[in-house]
């Protein structure tokens, strides 16, 4: 149950009352009414703006609006004060026993808890990842993949029929720079010293199993044939050979994305032609010449006309080139057409993740998605630099990969949910700092432990103190929701259940945003109240979670720190994290 969503219909409902008895005209729109918490918490439990926004349409003074809507909301049970602020916004606070009621409600749903419809079923394609399958994952597609899959998880939450998809860019010139490393390694598996490796392939030491594997499955067949014979072989094999290491790295951070699409499927069916036809057919691409880059032109620049797409119609600064001099269509044109193949396969909503190297695309490729269809969207999130550190000072480069810290190496050290939820500890587009000591410390300072900690330390009360104390109590899910919940009365135990009720609000609005990282702070604020809670028990033994000799309030303090611990569960889950009993 969404609080806020539940009162923004109360309040519509006493309108509609008020309309019907003549005191506000009729047919008003409540479009843009709000109910959301106050600024200042001392103000009460929600806010709504409803007689600022309908003042005009009503053509009454808002504060008068205010004063008969107030009138109104008093008679609801579930409203124990109603407040006029200022020129018409309206304060409410609720009555104790909606908040204690939210305790069986939390406990009904389970870690579901927090799931909405908000998304109505809505297709989205959430694309992330998509690393050239060149060698194995580095650390800075750590952050874009988990970024990625939690955004998707959220999204399926909220209610979106979500589909994670990767693009593997296998027709690029990259893949016959791939296909040349592992055909150097396919030598080196003969006995032959290859030396140094060139500049300008792969050095990585992943390439030696494909070597061996050409070695073991082709013999000498390609020692002494030329690269045009051995280039179209070599380049599937090593392409499917980094795709298997990918996926495998991919499934050690606990990403597994239902589609792979190739893009070399794009040249070899005819989509990018296509693509470029549906555009051409709408207007939207022509034949010019474009002006000079400003500044100083480059050595040799000549004025020629090219295939353009017209990007300025949707925003950009500059129209597109969709082909090359020698005829070749450009990344751009390939992007094109993939994204007006994921716009015919039903994904009007788009999601893009992409690195901090591609923000200066963002532009031309959001326009080009507007061109594709009046309704088809895209959203592309970029991911920013992750700074991998130890102590303070930068980690050392890998051996194994040759340049670069691997995703591998980094999930190791610190494990699958700890990389997880440090890599959503931050805006997507912001930089990063990941400290593989800090990340480890068991200290408030470490939100993955803080809140994990607050997951353990339910655990440990409903299965260790209280049953030591009441033998043979029933501490099960539906047990609790029979406790006598009006014995929560302590502002701290009603400002956790009211702080476990801002969950389903905070994943509408995340999806909405399309920012799951919020989900992160909303854990930390959560485990936080918890937390503060067992210290105020600690000080107080009366606000302890069991009170010996009294099984009826400690069953109902179970019963809220156990819908707390749900709510934690179900936030982890979005994030891709799995909640643990007992700390380590």
């Amino acid at each position: 149950m969404n609080v806020f969503t539940h009162f923004r219909g109360v309040v519509e409902s006493a309108l509609d009352s008020l309309s019907a008895d003549g005191k506000l005209s009729a047919d008003l729109e409540y479009k843009n009414i709000t109910v959301e918490p106050p600024r200042d918490p001392s103000h009460g439990d929600l806010a709504t703006n409803a007689a600022m926004v309908l003042a005009k349409q009503a053509k009454q003074n808002p504060r008068a609006i205010a004063e008969l809507l107030s009138a109104v909301l008093q008679s609801d049970a579930a409203i124990a004060s109603v407040d006029v602020a200022g020129p018409g916004f309206i304060n409410l606070r609720l009555a104790p026993f909606f908040w204690q009621n939210q305790v069986s409600t939390i406990l009904q749903a389970g870690e579901g808890y927090g799931s909405s419809e908000v998304g109505g079923g809505e297709k989205v394609n959430v694309e992330y990842v998509s690393a050239n399958p060149t060698g194995p994952m580095h650390v800075g597609h750590v952050r874009g993949a988990v970024f990625g899959d939690a955004l998707a998880n959220l999204l399926s939450k909220a209610g979106f029929d979500v589909t994670k998809e990767y693009l593997i860019n296998d027709a690029g010139s990259q893949i016959d720079t791939l296909a040349r490393s592992a055909f150097l390694r396919y030598r080196e598996a003969f006995g032959e010293d290859i030396g140094e490796i060139p500049e300008g392939l792969y050095p990585g030491d992943y390439l030696v199993p494909v070597g061996q594997h050409l070695k073991e499955h082709y013999g000498d067949r390609w020692l002494k044939a030329d690269e045009s014979e051995w280039l179209p072989t070599v380049r599937l094999e090593a392409t499917n050979a980094m795709m298997d290491l990918i996926r495998d790295d991919l499934k050690a951070l606990g990403v597994e994305q239902e589609v792979f699409f190739s893009e070399r499927t794009l040249h070899e069916n005819g989509r990018i032609d296509e693509a470029i036809a549906d555009l051409r057919a709408n207007g939207h691409i022509y034949e010019g010449v474009l002006e000079p880059p400003k500044g100083q032109k480059p050595e040799g620049w000549e004025p020629r006309e090219q295939t353009l797409f017209r990007a300025t119609a949707f925003g950009d600064d500059v129209d597109r080139p969709l082909q090359k001099s020698n005829g070749d269509y450009t990344y751009f044109a390939a992007d094109i057409a993939y994204h007006f193949d994921k716009y015919q396969r039903g994904f009007h909503s788009m999601i893009d993740v992409w690195g901090a190297d591609h923000t200066g695309y963002v532009k031309r490729m959001v326009t080009a998605a507007r061109a594709l269809a009046d309704n088809a969207m895209l959203d592309v999130k970029i991911c920013q630099l992750v700074r991998l550190l130890r102590d303070g000072e930068p980690v050392k480069m890998s051996k194994r990969s040759g340049n670069f810290v691997t995703l591998r190496e980094v999930v190791e050290e610190v494990g699958r949910d700890v990389t997880r939820f440090i890599m959503l500890t931050r805006k997507n587009d912001a930089t990063l700092d990941f400290d593989f000591n800090k990340v480890m410390e068991q200290s408030k300072d470490n939100p993955v432990f803080y809140v994990q900690y607050a997951h353990a330390r339910v655990w440990s009360v409903l299965n260790n103190r209280a049953t030591a104390m009441f033998p043979g109590l029933d501490t099960s899910d539906q047990a609790l929701r029979t406790a006598d919940l009006s014995l929560l009365t302590d502002e701290a135990e009603i400002s956790l259940i009211q702080q476990c009720c801002a969950f389903p609000r905070i994943v509408e609005s995340a999806a909405d945003a399309h920012e799951p990282h919020r989900i992160a702070f909303f854990l930390y604020d959560l485990a936080s109240e918890f937390h503060s809670l067992w210290n105020k028990g600690n000080e107080k033994a009366d606000l302890r979670f069991v009170i010996e000799g009294n099984e009826a309030v400690t069953k109902a303090r179970l019963a809220m720190i156990r819908s707390a611990q749900l709510v934690i569960a179900s936030g982890l889950a979005v994030l891709g994290v799995q909640p643990v009993e007992e700390m380590r």
